[in-house]
């Protein structure tokens, strides 16, 4: 009896030690939208006094909301996915309201364009994993930073991409690595979706293209990163290599794992008209 009692406690407080570090994981995650968030309003331009005012005001509740949450884990209450959740949906407005006013006060109506090549980070929204997905499976990635050209933004952060699985093998004991392809094919931005043709180039252990600058530079026609917005990026996730095509090839036998949320680099292989827009 004794021994069902203690076995009883320590799977209770296992059940609870992972509790937490999942609560800590989905802080960690508003954490970093927070930054997104924080980024967006520092580099909006074209605003009023008035409107970078209200912004300002908007963002110091968000992280005044995010740092409540902090203080009542380190109390050991409980936060509920509801409050983790209402404040990711928040934060996630916020950043799209953002990008949208930047983005139409900044940009010109005419010869706006991605060009070939352009390299951008996106965060993946969806999960994905080699031995269970599925070809022609929906992918989601926003982008993590905005894309500019010259002076003019033309992909504003958190712009949704879509695409879906182009063909996929899960690790097996005759083929020991799993591989996965992706292909996007639909930005969405400001409201108005563009066909794309854009390919991953590597899984980054990091936020990517990130940092004080959080701008990429997009001249002469091609895809060019500033320096000074690599501090901070790792590298390559490890036990992930680039095959041709942008296939992403798991090593050491096992399957091509990318948990939501993972930071996929990507390039455009197509230049980009942005005026030929379809709602």
């Amino acid at each position: 009896m004794q021994r069902m009692w203690t076995l009883i406690g320590t799977l209770f407080l296992a059940g609870a030690v992972t509790l937490a570090q999942s609560g800590s994981m989905e802080l960690s995650s508003l954490e970093q939208r927070l930054t997104d968030a924080q980024s967006a309003v520092s580099h909006a331009s074209g605003l009023g006094a008035s409107e970078r005012s209200d912004l300002e005001r908007e963002l110091q509740d968000l992280e005044d909301d995010l740092a409540y949450l902090r203080v009542k884990q380190r109390k050991g209450e409980r936060v509920t996915d509801r409050e983790t959740r209402d404040l990711g949906e928040r934060i996630d407005r916020f950043i799209q309201r953002t990008n949208d006013r930047s983005y139409n006060a900044s940009v010109p109506s005419r010869g706006r364009v991605i060009p070939l090549n352009t390299e951008l980070d996106v965060r993946l929204q969806t999960p994905l994993n080699s031995g269970t997905a599925q070809v022609e499976q929906r992918v989601e990635a926003t982008t993590m930073v905005n894309l500019y050209r010259e002076d003019d933004l033309i992909v504003p952060a958190g712009s949704l991409l879509v695409g879906h699985v182009a063909a996929v093998d899960s690790a097996s004991r005759t083929d020991r690595k799993g591989s996965i392809a992706l292909q996007f094919t639909r930005l969405t931005l400001n409201g108005r979706s563009h066909d794309v043709r854009v390919s991953v180039t590597e899984a980054l252990e990091s936020e990517g293209l990130k940092g004080e600058v959080g701008r990429i530079g997009a001249g002469a026609g091609v895809g060019a990163i500033i320096g000074g917005i690599l501090g901070g990026v790792k590298g390559a996730v490890t036990g992930i290599l680039i095959g041709a095509g942008g296939v992403l090839v798991a090593t050491e036998g096992k399957d091509v794992d990318l948990p939501m949320g993972t930071v996929l680099r990507v390039r455009f292989d197509t230049e980009v008209p942005l005026e030929a827009t379809r709602r």
